[in-house]
């Protein structure tokens, strides 16, 4: 008994101690690394890594497409941190080496792809967000369109003052144009870079539109009706789901309950006269 106090007496400070230093060195990047001039070397072989996943392209959907190295340092420090965590808690336990090796293996493997995970996750949460502000936003715009602003303009004020994730995508078109990009460049670039297709739909139709010199106005006021409209269809396919995963407790639950109060007092008295 005294062995296994003593034990967990100085397991317990180890665990804290290395999990205190783990979060150190994952906050601070050159402790973990070495010096800068290590750093900035591994950095730079991580920007010639070939990116089979993609980790680029979903950054830049979500506007941090220049955090791609601090991505993947952050990525494999996590990983590394768990593995160690469990490999010493594993030893401390006076688990054999080749199962602690595994389990430590298959620790660093899981946390590395959930951490990808996480990124498309929320390049699926972002798209969900800019798709539902996207009505209000667009009506918005047609305000600013009938009062005699320009497009531009109007995008402006919007990214200004809406804070939302379509106004920061209006703020980078803004900014592009501001930079010397074309406004219909710019506007295509929001339009992959967002990859929805309801924003797909209205920057070909503004494109298109402003190119051939077609009233804006009109062409805004029917995408903001098509949006209300999908939202609409959305809200509806989730009451529908909704309405059937309600039935589920009341079929397994309140109805045999039901049944069950129904037909005991006839149970019990058919057993009292067979008694």
């Amino acid at each position: 008994m005294t062995s296994t106090l003593l034990s967990y007496q100085l397991i317990i400070p180890t665990l804290l101690c290395v999990m205190g230093g783990l979060t150190l060195l994952v906050q601070d990047q050159t402790f973990l690394f070495g010096t800068s001039s290590s750093l900035e070397r591994l950095e730079s072989k991580l920007a010639r890594l070939p990116d089979r996943r993609r980790v680029q392209e979903r950054l830049e959907k979500l506007g941090r497409g220049s955090h791609y190295v601090e991505f993947r340092n952050k990525q494999i420090a996590l990983a590394s941190a768990s593995a160690l965590v469990c490999a010493v808690v594993l030893f401390s336990l006076a688990s054999p080496l080749f199962p602690t090796f595994l389990i430590s293996i298959s620790i660093f493997l899981g946390v590395y792809v959930l951490v990808d995970k996480r990124l498309s996750t929320d390049v699926t949460r972002y798209r969900v967000s800019v798709e539902n502000e996207f009505a209000a936003l667009v009506e918005m715009l047609t305000l600013s369109l009938s009062a005699g602003e320009t497009p531009l303009a109007a995008m402006a004020r919007l990214s200004r003052h809406s804070g939302s994730a379509l106004g920061r995508e209006f703020s980078i078109v803004v900014d592009s144009v501001r930079k010397g990009s074309p406004f219909h460049v710019a506007l295509d670039a929001m339009g992959r870079r967002i990859d929805s297709v309801v924003i797909r739909r209205f920057v070909d139709a503004l494109i298109t539109a402003m190119l051939r010199g077609a009233p804006l106005v009109d062409v805004l006021q029917r995408h903001a009706a098509e949006a209300r409209q999908n939202q609409r269809n959305i809200l509806m396919n989730k009451a529908g789901k909704a309405e059937i995963s309600m039935m589920v407790p009341v079929v397994f639950l309140i109805l045999p309950v039901s049944v069950l109060f129904a037909l005991w007092p006839s149970l019990t008295h058919l057993n009292f006269f067979a008694a």
